[in-house]
C-alpha cells in the first residue's frame, strides 16, 4: 500500500492504522463550492475487476466535515469517498461520487457510535457502499455508477476540511477479489 497525501502523523500496528490528519485536508470537485480539493490522506493499493472493501473506523469527529472511510479512485476527476463526515454536530454516513462534479449523500445517525463499519463493493459499473453501526448488520447507503477500467485504487481516506486536525484508527481493513 502506498500513500497519496501522506497524513503529518501515521503508524501502522498489526491490523490497525492510526492516523493525525492535517489542516485544510479534503476532496471535492466544483459542486456547490465552486473549488477543487484533492489533498486528503489516502492510503491505497492497486485492484483490478470486481472486489469489495471492508474496513473498520473509529474516530475523534471535532471540526466541521472531519471525515473518515474507503475510497475508489481512477484519478482526479473520478473517484468515491464514502465514511463518516462530522457536520454540524451529528456524524453522518456520507458518499460523494465524483465523475468530473461531486455530489454528495448523507445518512445522518441517531447518536454517535463508537465505530463505523463501512463495506464497498464493485460489480462491472457498479459500486454499492454498505454500513454497519455493529460489525454484523449492514444497510446500503448508495448504489452508484463508476467506469469499468483495467485497474483503480481502493483503500482508507480521511481528511479535516475546515479543522485543525484529529485521530482517527482503521482497523481490519481488507480487500477481497
Amino acid at each position: 500500500m502506498q500513500w497519496y497525501n501522506e497524513p503529518p502523523r501515521w503508524q501502522q500496528e498489526d491490523n490497525h492504522l492510526i492516523v493525525r490528519t492535517g489542516p485544510d485536508s479534503d476532496y471535492w470537485r466544483v459542486t456547490h463550492y465552486g473549488f477543487i480539493r484533492d489533498s486528503g490522506h489516502f492510503y491505497y493499493q492497486e485492484v483490478q475487476g470486481d472486489f469489495t472493501a471492508e474496513v473498520k473506523i473509529t474516530g475523534q469527529y471535532e471540526a466541521l466535515y472531519d471525515q473518515a472511510g474507503l475510497m475508489l479512485r481512477l484519478d482526479e476527476f473520478n473517484w468515491l469517498k464514502c465514511g463518516i463526515e462530522y457536520v454540524e454536530g451529528v456524524q453522518n454516513v456520507s458518499t460523494v461520487v465524483t465523475r468530473d462534479y461531486s455530489d454528495w449523500s448523507v445518512t445522518p445517525l441517531q447518536s454517535h457510535p463508537s465505530a463505523l463499519w463501512l463495506r464497498l463493493s464493485r460489480k462491472g459499473d457498479t459500486v454499492e457502499v454498505h454500513y454497519s453501526l455493529d460489525g454484523n448488520t449492514y444497510s446500503m447507503q448508495r448504489l452508484a455508477y463508476f467506469p469499468v477500467v483495467p485497474q483503480l485504487q481502493v483503500g482508507i481516506m480521511c481528511a479535516s476540511p475546515d479543522g485543525p486536525g484529529y485521530s482517527v484508527t482503521f482497523e481490519d481493513f481488507k480487500v477481497n477479489q
